[in-house]
């Protein structure tokens, strides 16, 4: 890989980070709409976890024919968030585009969001759905999330976020800033939570991406049934209960202390020591107070009564 921050001329590098594991299926699809970005100058690092299918060879027989694609295998598997962060760790480019290894890219992708970036730390696109053999679903994404700017901590206190990684550009200071990379965390949910400390997600209203939804497919962008068959019951209350408590201490720790959200991202924390009635019901009061921020990606559909009657559940249950 070459060491150049700027590429040829005064264009900036873009890195596309892919990661990879047993993917072959629509590996080489994916490929292809990299390569034929209009967007240059591009280097692209592949990052492979350790697959078991053909996944390793078709990745080295496109770098032997496209000399801007370099591939690197773990030498044991480390899941996606911890191959992705090796690839952020290894690019060149002064902006990061994310690439999942199952979808297809429109050509203009890295150019639009390049536009488009300014000071942002992020830009991200709308989505096309696609089924498994690329047909249309009908539905983009912007149908199921409120795809927006996001501008606080708090926005990433609730999972599912609509800012996803294959639809992000990101700069490479960010990806810096952001590491180490919390497993209890995506990737893209911690870089989008690590932007908002200084400026907002810039949301770009254009289908840059056609993102395949298939049965291997488990991000939050599947329906709810869809990841109930596939993920099998929720897990035990106990490891739920952990599970929150990592979430929010990740978060308040690596929140700035000059951010006025710090504090309800303690008290949020504070909240899951125990489950007794006067931490469920301080839980419920923050995000009642912070309703607009904490929901912001749930669909225009959901009404400020929906958004009170969300609150009031989470004297209920945890985050």
């Amino acid at each position: 890989m070459t060491n150049n921050s700027t590429g040829s001329g005064t264009k900036p590098l873009v890195s596309i980070v892919l990661a990879t594991y047993n993917g072959e299926r629509f590996l080489q699809e994916q490929l292809n709409s990299l390569f034929q970005q209009t967007y240059q100058p591009l280097e692209i690092i592949a990052v492979d976890d350790c697959s078991t299918d053909n996944t390793l060879s078709l990745l080295n027989d496109n770098a032997a024919k496209y000399n801007h694609l370099f591939v690197v295998q773990n030498s044991e598997n480390r899941g996606h968030v911890k191959t992705f962060e090796k690839g952020f760790a290894l690019a060149n480019g002064d902006f990061i585009a994310i690439c999942d290894q199952d979808d297809i890219w429109l050509s203009n992708k890295i150019e639009v969001l390049l536009n488009h970036i300014g000071h942002y730390a992020i830009a991200y696109c709308d989505s096309e759905f696609i089924d498994a053999s690329g047909q249309s679903l009908g539905k983009k994404m912007s149908d199921t999330k409120n795809m927006a700017d996001f501008n606080s901590p708090l926005m990433y206190i609730e999972v599912g976020i609509s800012a996803l990684g294959h639809a992000m550009l990101i700069t490479k200071q960010l990806a810096t800033a952001a590491m180490p990379f919390p497993k209890i965390f995506s990737h893209d949910n911690w870089l989008g939570f690590v932007a908002s400390f200084n400026g907002s997600v810039k949301f770009v209203d254009q289908v840059l991406v056609q993102y395949r939804r298939h049965e291997a497919n488990l991000t939050n962008a599947l329906h709810k049934k869809d990841r109930k068959r596939i993920l099998g019951k929720k897990p035990p209350r106990q490891q739920r209960i952990e599970n929150a408590q990592q979430r929010l201490q990740a978060m308040y720790d690596k929140c700035p202390g000059y951010l006025p959200e710090k504090k309800i991202i303690g008290q949020l924390y504070r909240s899951h020591k125990d489950y007794s009635l006067k931490n469920n019901f301080m839980r419920m009061c923050l995000f009642f107070q912070n309703r607009n921020k904490i929901l912001l990606h749930k669909k225009y559909r959901y009404t400020q009564l929906k958004r009170c009657l969300h609150c009031a559940n989470i004297f209920f249950k945890m985050i």
